[in-house]
């Protein structure tokens, strides 16, 4: 097992290993020394993994309440959300008592926007059951529901106090569900780690716990630097800026993984005619991204894919800050002012 403390307005401990799922209930009473375990999971993960959690958290003497909505993004709503509120209330859950997410990225920001919010703040612990969840979105503090006009506009900052990420529990993943994952992987290779991108040349199975482990050091190091996204955490929404507009405009039929993927290849067709990166690198990221298997272009146009990102959270005023590679390993922040934003993504549409 390897262990990676983030140290942010809250500090605590990533466990990343074989067979964790089994210890739990023994990890969580570290942290969390109440007697109730609320778990918040999807029917397919309650299905596969929600017996043996309750097991573990009983031998540890917690009382586990289970609360299960349906598989999709579609359930990241603010409907879902006030249900979870209500159900926390039902079962009278304590501060002292925990809430635990076991899923992927949406039970995550969902479990974890209700701990934020439910008492003013309850324990909260990750237990990501996805190699999306594994590598981003368990770590770092961001939890959020989707509103009608865009993707992630209701949340909060509001750090877990464990995360436990049992490798082996990703050996059930569909294979597109793992390659979403793979897409976050590259995002990370691309902003801040050559060696990274460059090992990613051997399959991610072949070296999982590795590649995890580096993902989360990553962002362990951004999230300390800019917990609350005032700069350099920014970074991390590489590829998010599309993406996220593609996900709205599909109804969240197109995974965040696929959008995501997308989202890099125009930001990076973009930078190369903004000058700010070379061909080479447009090439490395394409190849990269369809050794994966993943999308690199959009039936949506520039006009449509402008106007979804108008209600993205990381507009300011006039200007939207967007994510372009200067190298592999290296990226930069631009304000692009709304103005300019549908010529910038048309700049970076395949043609």
């Amino acid at each position: 097992m390897r262990t990676i403390t983030v140290s942010a307005s809250k500090s605590y401990d990533v466990r990343i290993g074989e067979g964790l799922l089994d210890a739990a209930g023994a990890l969580l009473r570290e942290t969390a020394d109440g007697q109730t375990a609320a778990v918040v999971s999807d029917e397919t993960v309650a299905a596969l993994y929600g017996r043996r959690l309750t097991k573990t958290l009983a031998q540890n003497g917690y009382r586990t309440e289970p609360y299960v909505f349906p598989v999709g993004e579609t359930s990241k709503n603010a409907e879902t959300f006030l249900s979870l509120l209500d159900f926390l209330a039902e079962k009278k859950l304590s501060r002292a008592d925990v809430v635990v997410a076991l899923g992927g990225g949406v039970a995550g920001d969902l479990a974890g926007f209700a701990a934020a919010c439910y008492m003013r703040g309850v324990r909260f612990a990750q237990i990501p059951t996805t190699l999306l969840a594994a590598v981003d979105s368990s770590v770092g503090g961001k939890t959020a529901v989707n509103l009608a006009a865009g993707k992630n506009l209701a949340g909060a900052f509001y750090q877990p106090d464990a995360v436990i990420c049992d490798v082996s529990l990703l050996s059930t993943l569909p294979q597109e569900v793992f390659l979403d994952g793979c897409a976050e992987v590259i995002k990370t290779g691309i902003i801040a780690d050559r060696a990274l991108f460059d090992a990613l040349e051997t399959p991610v199975p072949a070296q999982l716990e590795d590649v995890i482990a580096r993902c989360v050091e990553i962002k362990r190091d951004i999230v300390a630097e800019d917990e609350f996204e005032h700069g350099r955490r920014k970074l991390l929404n590489f590829g998010h800026t599309a993406g996220h507009a593609i996900e709205l405009l599909s109804g969240y039929q197109t995974s965040h993984g696929r959008a995501v993927a997308v989202g890099m290849a125009i930001a990076t067709r973009a930078a190369v005619r903004m000058g700010l990166c070379g061909e080479d690198c447009l090439r490395e990221v394409l190849a990269m991204l369809r050794r994966y298997e993943l999308p690199v272009s959009t039936r949506y146009g520039a006009d449509a894919l402008a106007a979804a990102c108008l209600s993205d959270k990381k507009r300011d005023g006039g200007v939207l800050t967007m994510v372009f590679p200067a190298e592999i390993g290296r990226c930069v922040l631009r304000d692009v002012p709304v103005g300019e934003l549908e010529s910038v993504i048309a700049s970076g549409l395949e043609v």
